[in-house]
């Protein structure tokens, strides 16, 4: 069969990426290439909600003292206004994204680098309060009066847009060519850009991290490696559909399930009452592609007529899957951030229950005509190493500072003037409301029209 998606394509091979179902059908030579490359999507992903933050004004009264520091200072406040609006908006892409954050970044940057060339610290740091709430904390904020806490804290609402951009799209009925490339390049995106916060800007905060929120490491190395699974889980279907070998496939759902189980174990120490939705959908992914390692590493013992031992890894791969099936109950009755789905339900888990018992029954009845193995009572041990597709973080760079920003218009805000506080500006522990994230329910997936 014929792809019309390029060799090169994503995971697998360098530069790309899309996504697709598990299974194909052929189309007629009639068929236009825009519906060729439509597909409907097989996946659902756990997303932790926005982190939201209070009106800030930059209002530096006095302090700002020419034309060019108040235009500034009215630019900051428009785009972060913008930049917040778009994070909601659900027509907004990831080309309208990159223009709005390069936009506040950039004038941002102003309050934070060093613009004669020196290794002194910027004045403008430390003038402005900034709160931000929590993406599993719930609606008491965090406050810190330095630029650096507020562009991570910006830059990481920047990664969870990502993240939700390539959910919706993996949620709609028909995905194109280019939607499908965007989901598995933007959770590489939103990947980069959290282990970019947690190398190069966190540490350089003078407040510490809080224990278990957002910026402490426990929480963005699992965002980091959710992010990084879940790439790998397009990069599985694509090459399934594409029909690579049992091999490569089985050991790629090993690396996946790995992953998921260094996010769980990431999280083992939080405090549950926060974490432990999150944690149970790491869980019931592990097992998930447990079972599709096992799966496909039973097609290729009996591809190698080791026909007794593929019925054993068919077996412990049914045994993964019942688990997953328990898993996917108790994410549903667990309370807290994320979503109220159905996951046992969705057919990109219904479509493994069927492979797994079909490939089961089809070994058996190999090894009841043809080779009458015994089946070992051990499970075989899975030491696979994937050498294609798997999914790195795309590196994140802040844009260039604005032209805006020069040292003369620097030298033009005077902090002995001192700047009126803003009206807006709360204690840490009262309130900040929460985003209004648009509620976008899934659509039903009723399977893959890609070849």
């Amino acid at each position: 069969m014929r792809s019309y998606w390029p060799e090169a394509a994503f995971g697998l091979f360098p530069e790309v990426s899309c996504c697709c179902c598990q299974t194909s059908r052929r189309t007629s030579p009639s068929q236009t290439p825009v519906s060729r490359a439509q597909s409907r999507m097989a996946h659902w992903f756990h997303r932790n909600p926005l982190k939201a933050t209070a009106p800030v004004s930059f209002n530096f009264y006095g302090v700002a003292g020419s034309p060019a520091a108040n235009k500034i200072c009215n630019n900051l406040r428009t785009d972060r206004a913008r930049l917040l609006e778009m994070f909601t908006d659900v027509t907004c892409n990831p080309d309208m994204m990159k223009n709005a954050t390069d936009a506040y970044f950039s004038l941002l940057q102003g309050f934070i680098s060093s613009l004669d060339g020196t290794t002194q610290e910027n004045k403008m740091r430390f003038i402005q309060n900034f709160k931000w709430t929590d993406t599993l904390q719930g609606s008491v904020p965090s406050a810190q009066q330095d630029a650096i806490f507020e562009l991570i804290s910006m830059s990481y609402n920047v990664a969870i847009w990502y993240t939700k951009f390539a959910s919706r799209m993996a949620g709609k009925e028909n995905v194109t060519e280019a939607e499908a490339k965007d989901v598995h390049r933007s959770l590489k995106m939103a990947a980069g850009i959290f282990k970019h916060l947690k190398e190069d800007q966190i540490p350089r905060l003078i407040t510490p991290a809080e224990k278990g929120r957002d910026l402490e490491a426990r929480v963005i190395d699992a965002y980091i490696i959710q992010c990084q699974a879940e790439a790998q889980e397009v990069t599985i279907a694509r090459a399934i559909e594409l029909k690579h070998n049992a091999a490569l496939v089985a050991a790629l759902s090993y690396e996946t399930a790995n992953f998921y189980q260094r996010a769980n174990q990431t999280l083992h120490t939080l405090e549950p009452e926060c974490s432990n939705k999150w944690k149970k959908y790491f869980q019931l992914k592990m097992h998930f592609y447990m079972a599709y390692a096992y799966c496909y590493h039973g097609q290729t013992l009996l591809a190698s007529d080791k026909c007794g031992e593929a019925i054993r890894s068919l077996q412990e791969a049914e045994k993964s899957y019942q688990r997953a099936e328990e898993l996917c109950k108790e994410y549903r009755q667990t309370k807290g951030p994320g979503s109220t789905a159905r996951p046992s339900e969705q057919l990109f888990f219904l479509k493994l229950g069927a492979l797994v018992k079909n490939t089961l029954e089809k070994c058996q009845r190999e090894n009841g005509f043809i080779y009458f193995h015994k089946v070992p009572e051990e499970a075989p041990q899975l030491e696979l190493k994937a050498s294609y597709g798997l999914a790195e973080p795309l590196a994140f760079e802040l844009p260039p500072l604005s032209e805006q920003w020069s040292p003369e218009v620097l030298n033009t805000f005077d902090l002995t003037k001192g700047a009126k506080n803003d009206k807006a500006k709360a204690k840490p522990e009262e309130e900040v409301k929460p985003m209004k994230e648009p509620d976008l329910k899934p659509q039903k997936d009723t399977g893959c029209v890609v070849s």
